[in-house]
């Protein structure tokens, strides 16, 4: 009979661990969090030491009594909420309703949900961590106390439903900065020189480096006719040959924010879906004979450190699967980041020996593709450095020196299983140089000036942001993919083409931030405050204290702002649509779901349609109509006739303007990962580079 209750947060969670632990306990699942400050009020007694008011989350009332009856019926419970401050404030908050002794060793901790793990981590029960509860609470008051005090603020001042909280308006500056920087940024002219050249018959390219040692830019076409008549009939000679070995390593083992950027420039997945996958995967699938096992080790973490029984498994799997010359001869030290808190190990497979393939028909399709991301890179990981021979020519003409650089790989070693993804658009490619040797005169076959102009700085998509946020030290692991998903169901920021753009709203609200409360934009101030919250989680800082520093200046700017803050009225931008309605004209408003149409006479008329983006193509089907973008209830854009339902055609391929020269009929764009962008035929075999 069972006499031991543990509890946890998920079901998906009890539910493996339950079957490692036997029928002696009882495993139940909290639904996550159950106790809040509330959201009807502030919650917090400022003038009694931040004292918080918790009450039970509705919805969780039932919860709590069935843990209450459980909890009456066995000798022991102990509390297995994730090994992070936010398990930790759950454990304590189910510890307070249970009535628990928090000075007894109830609380279990494991950095996966493996068997050993599980039945290892039960031998070794601690007390509730208070310095990690205290961490928790500290960030949670300091959120209240300035989402709940800003936030009426702008209820009075703009309207309704807005909220300033603290991470997220930093964000949004950096958001609205980056955009600023685009609309200031002033491009400046320059200019490369290319030449085709051929040793041995063979062709490769060559640059203008410079004069003799002295690398030289381009500015203008004046500098580049110059050196196009000094050159002109001249031989270009070999000056010298670089050879070089050189060494490259792998990237390391995940990271939460790494893994969220790395999701998002290979599988295309936004932050939010990719934790949510991370969960289930940590939680334990269902591997038929094998049972409900734990994939991965905990998500939520900033160390790139690596168990040693990790490493040893790894050292093994990749000697049988690939050779001994890829296995490293010494494990491969991390360098640690200053901002990390180092309490769990990297996102790695709980067992390398799981290979995708292996339990592919266990996982869902978008599964098994963050969980290949995950196995490849913590295997590359372990592997030994690739080698790559590279080699850089000098061509002199006339003491005018171009360059020409080439590489090939020697030993792929980690390159075999995975390499890095970047957010640029440059694919890597071997460039291969003919053999060329020092003295020998070379033939040119064609030199082309280019003229080029200095590009602004990028907006920033989700794996751009994130990297931004952790470089910064803002917010923590378990606070991007919120934060990301708040500033834009707010409507204080959208995305477009998978970049983020500051709304007019999000513009204004920052304005005012910047007016009333410049601290909480400080990326420095934001930063300080997350290592202050560490501190209090390493017990050298006290909670109390932390928010004391911050709320006497805060209290005070809040009274000002009460006083100072004048009323802005925001206006709606006009469009050139006509309500078809009542021949009004539609205005542009941003839902939940991004920008859409709506008749200016509201409330009297509620007409409101999408906005249509036409792509300037006649539809194929009905010759009729047009196509336009659409999106799917996935907001994944394809393309339509702007007739449906009476013409249903559809492509997930955007089509062009031209039509095929085989066949006439429709062309394409192909998007494909490794080969970039083709053109290619709706009805023929014909296809096309696409321009880049």
């Amino acid at each position: 009979m069972a006499d031991t209750l543990v509890i946890v947060e998920s079901p998906a969670k009890a539910k493996t661990i339950g079957k490692y632990l036997g029928g002696k306990y009882i495993v139940k699942a909290s639904m996550g969090h159950v106790r809040d400050l509330p959201k009807s009020q502030m919650g917090v007694d400022v003038s009694n030491s931040y004292e918080p008011k918790y009450i039970t989350i509705r919805g969780k009332g039932d919860v709590l009594k069935t843990l209450k009856d459980a909890s009456k019926k066995v000798k022991k419970v102990y509390l297995a909420a994730d090994p992070d401050r936010e398990g930790e404030a759950i454990a304590w908050h189910l510890a307070q309703y249970l009535g628990l002794d928090i000075t007894q060793p109830i609380r279990v901790v494991f950095n996966e949900i493996t068997k050993e793990a599980i039945k290892e981590a039960f031998k070794q029960p601690r007390q509730i961590n208070m310095d990690l509860v205290n961490a928790q609470q500290a960030r949670r008051i300091l959120d209240r106390l300035v989402g709940y005090n800003i936030s009426p603020i702008f209820w009075k001042k703009i309207r309704k439903g807005l909220s300033a909280g603290r991470v997220q308006s930093v964000t949004v500056k950096m958001i609205i900065d980056r955009e600023r920087e685009i609309e200031q940024f002033v491009p400046e002219e320059y200019w490369t020189i290319t030449t085709n050249l051929t040793s041995h018959g063979k062709k490769f390219e060559a640059r203008f480096h410079g004069f003799g040692d002295e690398k030289v830019d381009l500015h203008n076409e004046a500098e580049v006719q110059e050196i196009l008549k000094r050159v002109e009939g001249k031989p270009f000679v070999v000056q010298k040959v670089t050879k070089r070995e050189r060494k490259r390593n792998p990237a390391p083992p995940f990271i939460t924010s790494s893994l969220q950027q790395e999701a998002a420039r290979k599988l295309n997945f936004r932050t939010a879906k990719t934790m949510m996958i991370a969960q289930q995967l940590y939680e334990g699938i269902d591997l038929g004979k094998e049972g409900t096992v734990g994939l991965i080790t905990y998500m939520r973490t900033d160390s790139t450190r690596i168990a040693a029984t990790a490493q040893e498994e790894a050292k093994s799997y990749i000697e049988a699967n690939f050779g001994k010359e890829y296995v490293l001869s010494e494990p491969r030290t991390q360098a640690k980041n200053e901002n990390a808190q180092d309490a769990h190990e990297a996102i790695r497979p709980t067992s390398v020996m799981r290979s995708p393939e292996t339990i592919k028909e266990f996982l869902s399709r978008d599964q098994l593709k963050l969980y290949r991301l995950i196995w490849e890179r913590f295997l590359a990981s372990q592997m030994a450095s690739a080698v790559l021979d590279t080699m850089s020519v000098d061509i002199e003409a006339d003491g005018v020196i171009f360059r020409a650089t080439g590489s090939k790989v020697k030993f792929p070693g980690f390159m075999k299983v995975y390499i890095e993804g970047n957010d640029d658009s440059g694919k890597e490619e071997e460039t291969f140089l003919p053999p060329i040797d020092e003295g020998q005169t070379v033939q040119l076959q064609e030199i082309q000036p280019n003229q080029h102009f200095t590009q602004p700085p990028p907006r920033y998509t989700e794996a751009r942001l994130i990297k931004t946020l952790e470089e910064k030290g803002i917010g923590r692991p378990s606070t991007y993919a919120p934060t990301l998903e708040t500033i834009q169901k707010r409507g204080y920021v959208a995305l477009e083409e998978k970049r983020f753009v500051p709304t007019e709203l999000g513009t204004i609200i920052i304005s005012l931030m910047e007016e009333f409360f410049p601290e909480i934009l400080d990326v420095e101030f934001t930063s300080q405050m997350e290592s202050d919250l560490d501190k209090i989680e390493e017990g050298i800082a006290n909670w109390v204290k932390v928010l004391d520093r911050f709320y006497g200046d805060f209290a005070k700017r809040l009274e000002v702002a009460e006083k100072e803050m004048q009323e802005v009225e925001l206006k709606d931008e006009l469009s050139d649509e006509v309500c078809e309605l009542c021949g009004k004209p539609m205005v542009y408003k941003l839902g939940r779901f991004g920008k859409f149409l709506a008749c200016s006479g509201f409330p009297e008329c509620r007409n409101t349609k999408a906005i249509v983006k036409e792509i300037g193509v006649k539809c194929p089907h009905c010759e009729t109509g047009s196509l336009i973008e659409r999106k799917s209830k996935k907001s994944r854009i394809f393309y339509g006739c702007n007739r449906y339902p009476e013409c249903e055609f559809v492509s997930w391929d955007k089509p062009i303007t031209r039509p095929c020269p085989k066949c006439s009929s429709m062309l394409v764009e192909k998007k494909r990962k490794k080969q970039g962008v083709s053109i290619a035929c709706t009805s023929c075999d014909y296809t096309e580079e696409a321009d880049s």
